[in-house]
């Protein structure tokens, strides 16, 4: 293990305006280390300890059944049940192992049977309440009463896994953000079943190769899109078994794709019988006591990081997804609200000193680094990402050089930036420099994921970048013979922001289901104030597929557009190099491996022999924007050939002399130099 301080000049290296912090570095890593001395008492591996749903919650065994909890508050704890006729049996209280608060109950093999309902019966000094086990991994919703209740899930035959060697692809994520409930046409809850039937091959078609699914954990309120956890090492039962998450994982795993699941570590929901808010009878079992273990912006628990059990237990979640489930990894929730007391609320991050001071949650940046290195122990190829708005330096460096381990992390100011310009600023306004800026801006050092929206933008009370351009058009200007101006612009600006973003992405880019095409409406899960209605807790995918309608033309060059990138595999030609910006103009080109990206994004001017600054060469356009395939005006011949030509004025020495179509963008490939040109 190398030397804290060599830890620290490697991150200082990489980022020198972290040299004023050098103190609080040091100190961060090395309670990334003493945190692993307590947690294992420096006598058994962090991946064993990381082991607790092995030990704890229910388990068949050889000779029956054993069952264990942690509670140390309890002074007496039954299991109750279809199995007990939902009353306390001497037979079945669990007995006190250690002082720190294990519980434990061995039952003969009749005692319980695959399909039981049960839970746990707390008592406390001064109160009592039932609880569903905190290490339950099935818990399922009664439609009449709707109450939740544990499950014993022992089936007969448990899931083959056809594909159990997978190994995650060593490429740039192109991430497709599933909810497997939402993702169907029908006004109801979608489950995993259908997704694999009826969605994964869509995005087979579509060409992404990472599928991040959302709300798999066990959450009560289906309307916290899987936020509000519950049960953490239950996938959702509202989806269908477990079997059935598992061989749609397998699917996506056959067809070559990835998947990562959304692992909400950031907060738990507050619910006492469905969750683990006052457990076993105090509010600090898991949690911080007080106001610091409550955000009231969230109305959620907030956990202890610096509780070793608590560790242990988030720890083993997940090393439970990649085990029982064979996850690809994860996207970790809500990060910003982990490392600062103050959650990130109403806060501007706008220096280093916002990264180093006591607002820092430091058990959590070290809970982080932990877990971490859990689960890339255990699957290499896994990937990591986490979503911080703060931009806290380091959570995506390597721990070999300082960091926190995370693979990716968002660049979560480029969706905001275009929400900003396209609903603030007309668009003869757009500056391009600061669009550039903006797409770039990034820790060099660090790996980052960049998208136009996610499921964020489309929640109701905000609107998607195509329903805020095209707006009401949307219901009744989308036939392919309506030539409504504002669907026209709406459209095309579309493809241009896709394209720009994911052209100038880091090392990645995701979208959210739908969104490829341009969906309309907003997303409104069932409630009281929608009288529950399911109307935009859906995807209408019938709308991309109707030849009569433009979405299909949104849908097509999103599929020509991730085909090109993945084919060239473009996200691994190093960084974007600026070839020329002109804020008048509304024109923008820059380089990425050679290739050469020019965007018109001018209202009304179309350019002719417009010079861009380009390495000397020949180019072939290979995607243009505005293709009457792509709902365009097919302003430019298909397989045009671009020769530069030589001026001296700029640093390359030569241009290129193109047509640039009023809010058009194009790309260009580089052609192998014919033999005997110089």
């Amino acid at each position: 293990m190398l030397a804290i301080n060599t830890l620290v000049d490697r991150m200082v290296d990489a980022d020198p305006y972290l040299g004023a912090h050098r103190a609080a570095l040091v100190r961060r890593l090395g309670h990334i280390r003493g945190m692993r001395r307590q947690i294992t008492e420096g006598r058994m591996d962090l991946l064993d300890l990381a082991s607790g749903h092995e030990y704890f919650g229910l388990h068949r065994t050889a000779d029956g059944w054993t069952f264990r909890e942690w509670a140390p508050n309890a002074t007496a704890i039954y299991l109750v049940g279809d199995f007990s006729g939902w009353k306390e049996d001497r037979a079945l209280s669990l007995s006190r192992l250690t002082d720190d608060g294990q519980w434990e109950i061995r039952l003969p093999g009749d005692a319980l049977h695959h399909g039981d309902l049960y839970r746990l019966r707390m008592h406390w000094n001064g109160g009592q309440g039932d609880r569903i086990p905190a290490y339950a991994r099935r818990v399922v919703q009664d439609p009449g009463s709707l109450i939740f209740n544990a499950q014993v899930w022992a089936p007969d035959s448990p899931y083959r896994w056809r594909h159990p060697d997978f190994t995650r692809p060593d490429r740039p994520p192109l991430i497709y953000e599933s909810h497997a409930g939402m993702a169907q046409d029908a006004e109801k809850i979608g489950t995993w079943r259908e997704f694999t039937a009826n969605v994964l091959p869509r995005i087979v078609d579509a060409g992404y190769n990472t599928i991040q699914l959302m709300a798999v954990q066990e959450h009560p309120y289906y309307g916290s899109f899987g936020y509000h956890v519950s049960s953490f090492f239950a996938p959702s039962s509202r989806f269908g078994p477990p079997e059935d998450l598992m061989a749609l994982i397998d699917s996506a795993h056959e067809q070559g794709l990835a998947v990562i699941m959304d692992l909400v570590h950031s907060h738990a929901v507050s619910n006492t019988v469905e969750g683990l808010g006052l457990f076993d009878g105090t509010e600090y079992q898991y949690f911080h006591q007080g106001r610091r273990g409550y955000h009231h912006a969230w109305d959620s628990r907030c956990f202890d990081y610096g509780k070793p059990q608590v560790v242990h237990f988030l720890l083993s979640n997940c090393r439970y997804w990649l085990d029982a489930f064979h996850v690809d990894g994860f996207r970790l929730d809500g990060i910003t609200s982990m490392l600062y007391t103050h959650h990130g609320l109403e806060k501007t991050f706008s220096g280093y000193d916002d990264y180093f001071n006591d607002a820092v949650d430091e058990d959590a940046l070290a809970y982080l680094a932990l877990a971490n290195e859990v689960i890339h122990r255990i699957r290499p190829d896994a990937m990591t990402v986490a979503e911080d708005i703060s931009g806290m330096p380091g959570l995506a460096l390597p721990a070999a050089d300082g960091g926190i381990g995370f693979d990716y992390r968002f660049s979560m100011g480029v969706p905001d930036y275009w929400i900003r310009l396209v609903k603030d600023t007309p668009d003869e306004g757009w500056p391009m420099g600061n669009l550039w800026y903006e797409l770039t801006n990034r820790r060099r050092e660090e790996k980052t994921i960049s998208y136009t929206e996610s499921h964020d933008q489309a929640l109701v009370g905000d609107k998607t970048l195509m329903f805020r351009m095209a707006d009401a058009a949307m219901y009744a200007r989308m036939s392919v013979d309506d030539p409504d101006l504002g669907v026209d612009r709406a459209i095309a600006l579309h493809k241009m922001i896709r394209l720009v973003t994911l052209a100038t992405a880091a090392s990645g880019y995701l979208n959210f289901m739908g969104n490829e095409f341009g969906h309309p409406d907003w997303i409104d899960f069932p409630r009281q104030g929608n009288n529950w209605s399911f109307h935009y807790a859906r995807r209408q995918w019938h709308l991309a597929d109707d030849p009569n309608l433009k979405y299909q033309f949104l849908s097509r060059f999103d599929r020509r557009m991730i085909a090109l990138f993945n084919r060239y595999d473009l996200l691994s030609g190093g960084d974007p190099g600026l070839l020329w910006n002109h804020d008048g103009d509304k024109v923008l080109a820059f380089s990425r491996g050679g290739w050469v990206f020019a965007f018109n994004f001018h209202p009304a001017q179309s350019f002719f022999g417009y010079g861009i600054p380009a390495p000397p060469g020949s180019y072939r356009m290979e995607l243009d924007s505005d293709g009457r395939e792509f709902g365009g005006h097919g302003r430019l011949a298909a397989d045009q050939v671009h020769h530069t030509l030589e001026e001296k004025s700029n640093p390359w020495g030569s241009r290129l002399s193109l047509y640039l179509p009023s809010r058009t963008a194009i790309v260009l490939k580089p052609l192998p130099e014919k033999r005997g040109e110089s």
